[in-house]
């Protein structure tokens, strides 16, 4: 069976899904358009803007003149801490339980010009640092039980502000994908004896078909069950079960692979690169987790230029997810582009 140039389908092992690769589309004539988004820089303040420092939210709070990272608990969450307990329900069939948990925002610098790509490795450190704190802060609390830390990035997926931040969700239940990566992690860990994504890392760098950049801790690869076109999973190359157990070397390491990443993501379609990206790693729910292993997924939506996206639509929504583009074409493309954004140096 030849992977580049027939239909098959791609098995999850972190999800137990299935992705259906159709790459021989990648060959039907294309009629959209393809062309470039970038437009201005934005300036490195904005006074409209409601995540700047002085600035007041939307909420009617004033932002302080904060010179670092700034984290405030969302002015519209949606999870509450002091949400009562209950549930309701009618047989089998109708069941809902409340849900508590936290909401916090989290602003990467004071520039409202700048992102991951443009930010230098020293500048993203004190945003992992910050990640590392709330995520034992927060965790640390009886009613959470998962800290999800994810950036939407673009008004593409949904960013309400193109202000550099992201944001955390924290819950009294682990969220289902995540119950999903703990059950796959542990089953293999059960079965085999080690870690699924230890022995996954293991196999991409023998590969290195789908290999888009290393470093001396991180590995950045287009996973073989990707379902976006050019979605990416950025795995620690030791066992760390969290982002609180890395060391300096891991923090430092981590810093670069995020620059470089969101570097290479814009010099693709010389655009700000819309996605989706969150870290997956132990729940905090007091048990051990030793088969966890963290992990960072990028899920982007363009497709063949700045304004042309994918849509899960059709047989997608219906069906089973697809894709045209192999995992290993979308490796390559992005492993073509330069760590060096495309804009060139920043003011």
């Amino acid at each position: 069976m030849n992977l580049q140039d027939q239909a098959h389908r791609r098995f999850n092992p972190l999800s137990g899904d299935w992705v259906l690769v159709s790459p021989h589309r990648t060959q039907r004539p294309w009629q959209g358009k393809t062309e470039h988004a970038q437009g201005r820089r934005p300036p490195k303040y904005d006074p409209s803007c409601y995540l700047c420092p002085g600035n007041a939210r939307a909420g009617g709070q004033k932002n302080p003149a904060y010179t670092g990272t700034f984290v405030f608990v969302n002015d519209f969450s949606a999870l509450l801490p002091e949400a009562p307990e209950g549930e309701v329900g009618e047989g089998e069939l109708l069941h809902a339980q409340a849900e508590r948990g936290i909401c916090k925002v989290i602003c990467f610098t004071p520039r409202h010009d700048l992102t991951f790509a443009l930010m230098e490795s020293a500048e993203i450190e004190p945003v992992i640092e910050t990640w590392i704190r709330e995520y034992r802060e927060i965790g640390a609390r009886d009613d959470i039980r998962y800290v999800q830390i994810f950036e939407n990035r673009g008004e593409m997926m949904g960013a309400s502000n193109p202000h550099p931040h992201c944001q955390i969700w924290a819950n009294e239940h682990p969220p289902v994908l995540v119950q999903k990566e703990t059950e796959k992690l542990r089953e293999y860990a059960s079965a085999r004896g080690s870690c699924l994504l230890c022995d996954y890392v293991s196999v991409e760098l023998r590969s290195a078909e789908r290999i888009v950049f290393e470093n001396d801790s991180f590995l950045v690869v287009v996973p073989f069950w990707a379902v976006w076109p050019f979605e990416v999973m950025l795995l620690p190359k030791n066992h760390l079960r969290a982002i609180d157990e890395m060391s300096p070397a891991h923090r430092r390491d981590l810093a670069d692979a995020l620059r470089r990443m969101g570097a290479r993501y814009d010099n693709l379609f010389q655009t700000s690169f819309p996605y989706s990206m969150g870290i997956h790693q132990r729940p905090t729910d007091g048990q051990d987790h030793d088969s966890w292993h963290f992990h960072l997924h990028y899920f982007p939506p363009l497709l063949r230029s700045a304004t042309v996206r994918k849509f899960m639509v059709g047989y997608e929504l219906l069906g089973t997810p697809q894709r045209d583009i192999t995992a290993e074409t979308a490796a390559a493309h992005l492993r073509e582009q330069s760590d060096i954004h495309f804009l060139g140096s920043r003011p």
